[in-house]
């Protein structure tokens, strides 16, 4: 039997897209929010654009590859251990391998709270994003390592160290909406 998040998920394929607006603020409620998936041309810098961003619940993220060959993964033990930086009660995802400029992949989030995502093979160079959907709460309001000692969570991968200092405070997403990623020549 499909649930509500089925649903979601599938309106979300056929919704509308709707660009970030250069303003710098979050699309409209129920549009579709861009992020894209960068590489330079030698693969020495990666990223997501923008970096962080504040969403409203049941908005559509989409991420695009602009260039190379990335993922967009969320935090969570279901993803090869990772540990929980996603509201306890969102479903994670795994785009798996986006190979070809303008390949995309999308998903509706409805629970509240702040997503922390990677990129499977950039993961250590710092390839991670920041949403905050609705309101910044759950686990990835917390500290990397609130999970120590917690009973379940012995096996989780800790978030490696360039993909910390590469995430945007969840205070910055809150006053700017949208955080963009630096260090590109455009």
């Amino acid at each position: 039997m499909a649930t509500r998040r089925d649903f979601l998920i599938a309106g979300g394929v056929f919704a509308a897209g709707v660009a970030l607006p250069a303003s710098g603020q979050a699309a409209s409620r129920g549009g579709v929010v861009e992020i894209r998936m960068r590489s330079d041309p030698t693969g020495a810098k990666v990223g997501f654009d923008p970096v962080g961003i504040l969403v409203a619940p049941g908005q559509t993220v989409r991420w695009v590859i602009q260039a190379g060959v990335h993922t967009t993964t969320a935090y969570h033990p279901r993803n090869a251990g990772h540990s929980l930086r996603i509201p306890k009660t969102a479903t994670p995802w795994n785009s798996g391998y986006l190979v070809n400029p303008g390949d995309h992949f999308e998903v509706a989030l409805t629970a509240e709270g702040v997503y922390d995502y990677f990129c499977m093979p950039h993961e250590m160079a710092g390839m991670v994003g920041r949403l905050i959907v609705g309101r910044a709460s759950g686990p990835g309001s917390l500290p990397y390592d609130y999970f120590d000692g917690k009973p379940g969570a012995a096996n989780w991968q800790s978030v490696p160290e360039a993909a910390r200092r590469a995430f945007p405070a969840v205070e910055a997403i809150l006053e700017k909406k949208v955080v963009r990623l630096t260090g590109f020549d455009d």
